[in-house]
């Protein structure tokens, strides 16, 4: 990753947050409490205008930055069912290849299969496992398209290339879409102007309490403990590979227990219902 932001653990972000925060409205009373005694009713008045429009700021961009993490979240969900929805539809459509092809094919999307559920298991920081999953995706891709291609060349008039051959294509374009949903995330500099407006924010808090004569109050701490739980979330949401918060990967999980199912079931001529999550060519 090239963010600077997505390699780090986003229990420490918050932390160093909340400690900002904190020093920021200390800061800003100190420097409020030096002006309490010449500051004006009027000038009172201005500030508190000028921190509740601060606080109107952060509260938009915390709703845009939250919107913009859901919309990613939802892409990634959706990204998942269509790419097993894809796969499962090109294995359904083996049965259109002719027959000397028909049993690589099957081992191929197989381990293909295998090799999508596994991916979703390693860390962010395995990037020789990550690079070595890609090296093998883009063989059986090769494999594939090289089986369609051949199958098309024994007889193109009983081998419809509409059906097995677009099938392989939508599953590897199926592929590129949910690693371009993993690898898209809230634009770095959103999450710098957020944290610009935190602090910002808890000076003006700790300023307007000090040109009160008071400390921040306790509501004051727990507003900013709101805070930064609801930016952990938006940064954990983010977070495809590493957050609490993960997609689910039942219907890939699924299709690879119904594919190993549907291949053991070949072997001693039985062949298994289709599951519900897989689209029928």
């Amino acid at each position: 990753m090239n963010e600077l932001l997505y390699d780090i653990n986003s229990g420490l972000i918050a932390l160093v947050l909340f400690v900002s925060m904190a020093v920021a409205m200390e800061l800003g009373y100190r420097i409020g409490y030096t002006t309490r005694t010449s500051a004006s009713d009027a000038s009172k008045e201005h500030i508190n205008g000028i921190q509740a429009s601060i606080l109107g700021i952060l509260a938009l961009l915390l709703a845009f930055t939250l919107s913009l993490s859901l919309q990613r979240f939802d892409s990634r969900s959706e990204a998942v069912v269509d790419e097993a929805n894809a796969i499962g539809t090109a294995y359904l459509r083996v049965q259109l290849v002719p027959a000397p092809l028909r049993k690589a094919v099957l081992v191929l999307i197989r381990d293909y299969v295998d090799l999508r559920v596994q991916s979703t298991a390693l860390g962010v920081t395995d990037h020789a496992e990550r690079d070595l999953q890609a090296a093998k995706v883009a063989r059986i891709h090769a494999g594939l398209w090289d089986h369609a291609r051949q199958g098309v060349e024994v007889d193109p008039n009983l081998y419809p290339p509409t059906l097995f051959v677009e099938a392989i294509n939508g599953l590897i374009d199926s592929f590129g879409r949910r690693e371009a949903a993993l690898n898209r995330h809230v634009p770095e500099v959103v999450l710098l102007l957020l944290y610009a407006t935190f602090l910002m924010s808890g000076t003006i808090v700790g300023f307007a309490s000090g040109a009160a004569g008071h400390r921040p109050s306790l509501v004051s701490y727990i507003m900013v403990a709101l805070i930064v739980g609801l930016v952990f979330i938006i940064i954990d949401l983010d977070r495809p590979r590493r957050g609490f918060i993960q997609v689910n990967q039942k219907s890939l999980l699924d299709l690879q227990t119904w594919i190993h199912a549907e291949v053991s079931a070949r072997e001693r001529q039985i062949v298994p219902t289709t599951p519900s999550t897989i689209q029928k060519p």
